[in-house]
Formats: structure tokens, sequence, C-alpha cells
């Protein structure tokens, strides 16, 4: 464990650029626990977990790059918060087949992700069917007490419990039973065609992509024929409800009141809240494009985050393994 305090911890799934969502939903919630006092954050880089879905390998390294640098573009201070790459942290992956014999058939057949899979007629892999356990052990592992996430990851976090008070319940207590925090203003980040913004859905604004690709996302919202000198209602897509994420209250309702008085078009939105996407993140997008043109940065960055993550890791692993009698 790390010393006395809670532990915050999250981790993203590198497939792509980090977008919208993941910032509001996950990241800043994230860094924002890194300035509580009485919290170690730890925060990593699920490359694991893209096994299931990235084939490819170099696209698999460059999307690790990506959100390492995302991380650390938006304010993520290695020295003060343990940072790592889930895959240098060989633990967890003896963690993961521990907590697998401890886990209900039933429990993974009830999981969102299996099941949407399984409806829609896709290949699925033991990858994909034991996630939910994977991500418990990730959890699990480091004694976290709070997991900063969106609403949409809430059933993961029920999981991690819900193995830890079985594992405890038989073997004594071992592990730390996590609570979810979600911040109910973004628990839904919505995306271009009104959904929760998702990778999957192919519906995000990326933080830090090109001008061009940016502009095409903002652009690709979906939105209504109302006349340009008509009235609109600003909930009716998802222009406005990201413009106040990314603005402060009164430009929000400077938007609002030009969205339902008239005269004012979508296209006119859309290019109020590319521009407000482009001043959120200017500087950081700085940064970030100098940290993916200096990938070693990256490497040492992950290489002394590992050293800190692995020795908690261990002392969890071992203690699950007395436990079980493997050791």
């Amino acid at each position: 464990m790390t010393n006395s305090k809670k532990v915050a911890l999250t981790g993203i799934k590198p497939t792509g650029i980090p977008h919208l969502g993941n910032f509001f939903g996950a990241i800043a919630p994230a860094l924002e626990a890194t300035q509580k006092q009485d919290e170690q954050g730890i925060y990593f880089v699920a490359n694991l977990h893209a096994l299931t879905s990235t084939i490819e390998p170099a696209l698999l390294k460059k999307h690790t790059y990506e959100v390492a640098a995302t991380w650390l573009a938006l304010g993520l201070n290695p020295e003060e918060t343990i940072f790592f790459r889930q895959s240098d942290i060989l633990e967890l992956t003896a963690i993961y087949w521990i907590l697998c014999c401890e886990t209900q058939q039933g429990l993974l057949d009830r999981a969102h992700a299996y099941k949407a899979a399984k409806d829609k007629g896709q290949m699925i892999n033991a990858g994909v069917y034991t996630y939910p356990v994977l991500m418990a052990a990730d959890i699990l592992a480091f004694h976290a007490s709070v997991v900063p996430i969106g609403e949409d990851q809430k059933q993961h976090v029920e999981y991690a419990r819900d193995i830890a008070q079985r594992f405890n319940h038989t073997y004594g207590s071992v592990l730390t039973i996590p609570e979810p925090r979600i911040s109910q203003e973004v628990a839904v980040v919505v995306g271009t065609d009104g959904r929760k913004m998702s990778k999957s859905y192919q519906n995000t604004i990326p933080i830090f992509a090109s001008d061009a690709t940016l502009k095409k996302a903002v652009f690709s919202i979906q939105t209504d024929s109302t006349p340009l000198e008509s009235p609109k209602d600003p909930n009716a897509n998802s222009i406005y409800k990201l413009y106040q994420l990314l603005t402060q209250k009164e430009q929000a309702q400077t938007l609002h009141q030009k969205i339902s008085t008239g005269h004012f078009g979508w296209g006119d939105a859309k290019k109020e809240l590319l521009a407000a996407t482009i001043a959120k993140f200017k500087e950081q997008r700085l940064l970030f494009e100098s940290l993916m043109n200096n990938t070693e940065e990256i490497e040492k960055i992950f290489a002394f985050g590992a050293l800190r993550a692995q020795k908690i890791a261990r002392q969890t692993l071992q203690a699950l393994q007395s436990a079980r009698g493997i050791a």
C-alpha cells in the first residue's frame, strides 16, 4: 500500500487520442483528485485491455504513447502521481488469474460489454469475456479506495467490489473494497450523434487531433433543419451541452441566448464550439506534440512509474498467494 493515504485509481484504454468524453469523465476528475492531500493518485495506460480490440502492434504502441502524452500534457505530475503502463506490471496478470478462479460465470455473463458483443454477433475471445476481472485486478492490486469514472464504467467498479467481497469472505480481509467516484455534471458526455461519446460509436471529438480532424468532428454533429432566422432549442443536439463543459458559465449563457433568439444557425454554433475546444487545450496541445516527438521521455516516465507501482502490486500478489495456499 502507499502509506496512510487512500488511493484514487483510474486508467484509459489506448485506442486513439483521448476525446472530450475521456477528459471530462475520467481525466479531469482524476487530475483534480491529485490535489487532495489525503489521496494518492495511481493512474495508468490500460494497454493490456486494448489487446481485445487492437491487433496491429505498431498502432497499439502509438496509441499507448498518445494516451500517456495526453495525461502528461494535461497536467499529470509523475513525481506526485504513480503513472505507469499496465503491461509493465506483470503482477497484474497473476492477480487477474487468482481473481478469475474466484469469479462465477453468471457474473461475467451479465457484463455490459460482453452482452453487447454477443447481441451484435461478434466473435468473443476469452479476453473479452473476462475483461471485468482484469479491470478488477487493476483496481484491487493497488488497494484503490475510490475510482474516478464515467457513469458507463460503474459496473466495472461494482464487479471489483463483488469479487473483493467474495474473496475476503472466504479467505479473510485481504482486499480493499473500492467505491466509484462519478461527477454527476459529466456522468455521460454526449457525442456528435447525441449518444454517449465513445470510440466504438465513432462519435468522438479528440482533444489533440489536428485542426482539420477536429473541425471535421465538430461539424459532424447531427442537427435539425430549423431555418437560420428561427429560434432553436439549445439542447436539441450536442453542441450546447459540450460548449457548457468547455467554457465559463457566462460564455455558455451567451451562446444559449444566441441559439434560442434566432438569426443564428447551427453552423454558427459549431464554429463557436470548435473555437472553444481549440482554446481550452491550446497550450496543452503544444506539450502533447512535443512529447509525441520525444517518446524516449515517455518511456523514462513509464519506467519510473513501474518501479513504484510494481512494489505495491507485488505485496498484493503475495498476500493473495498466501491466502490461496500457493506461496
